[in-house]
């Protein structure tokens, strides 16, 4: 646990709930530095496309193979959209993005937020006058969960064409089959949960991330310990809030006796 937190666990943690707490009250107050949220916008959208949508593009091929082989098997084949939609579309592509943005934004945040505090430009903000929470922190919040709906979107919907691709190469299964069969099992519904879990997972990893470099103390070595720590400590969250969002978006289904 040391490892993950850094040698503060339990002061760490309870930051990261005073931080998000000073975020929510700045932003009640309407108190947000506009130039730095439009900065902020292009670096958690379009700058970090690239990697979520190859990794999505190739997680939607594997997982058609692997349900078509198992689907065939019965005869089933043409159910495969409908099982693409209800696994890959609901959790996976969601969870897969918010993980690669995890690794991409939330370590950012954290060395280069950490990096400004070990070389005391935080504190030169504040004899500025400046709010550090509401130049650096508030921004880059705002931000992740403003886009990160946006880029999960987008991900699921290159997720669905890896999958076509996959489909009708492999198996020989017409798109319009595959596409049919997912917009039978995906409903309206399940892309607003889709939203509103990638909007929880980007509060998540940025105020983490935010957090992890605000706590940063040392030199440079602990610049990359809190990077670390922004990611490994995301990922756990992010799983399981994702948990307790499937049980509350989507339910359980009762068994039967």
């Amino acid at each position: 646990m040391r490892l993950l937190f850094g040698s503060r666990p339990l002061i760490r943690t309870l930051l990261t709930c005073l931080l998000a707490g000073q975020v929510l009250f700045r932003l009640l107050q309407g108190r947000l530095h506009w130039r730095n949220l439009l900065v902020h916008l292009y670096t958690v959208g379009p700058a970090s496309l690239y990697a979520v949508l190859l990794v999505n593009g190739f997680a939607g091929m594997i997982f058609t193979v692997q349900t078509a082989r198992e689907l065939s098997r019965f005869g089933a084949i043409a159910g495969v959209g409908g099982a693409f939609a209800l696994a890959f579309c609901r959790e996976l592509s969601p969870v897969l993005t918010a993980s690669v943005m995890t690794g991409q934004v939330g370590s950012a945040f954290a060395a280069e937020i950490g990096a400004m505090k070990i070389s005391e430009q935080i504190d030169a903000l504040r004899m500025l006058r400046t709010d550090p929470i509401d130049y650096l922190i508030t921004p880059r919040i705002v931000a992740c969960c403003l886009m990160l709906p946006v880029v999960a979107i987008v991900a699921m919907v290159v997720g669905i064409m890896g999958g076509i691709v996959a489909a009708a190469l492999l198996y020989g299964q017409p798109p319009a089959v595959f596409l049919l069969s997912v917009r039978n099992f995906l409903t309206i519904d399940d892309l607003i949960a889709v939203t509103v879990k990638s909007c929880i997972f980007g509060a998540i990893l940025s105020v983490i991330g935010c957090s992890c470099g605000l706590t940063t103390i040392g030199g440079a070595r602990e610049v990359g310990q809190s990077a670390t720590a922004a990611v490994v400590v995301g990922w756990i969250c992010l799983f399981g809030c994702d948990f307790l969002l499937s049980l509350l978006l989507f339910g359980t289904v009762p068994t039967s006796r």
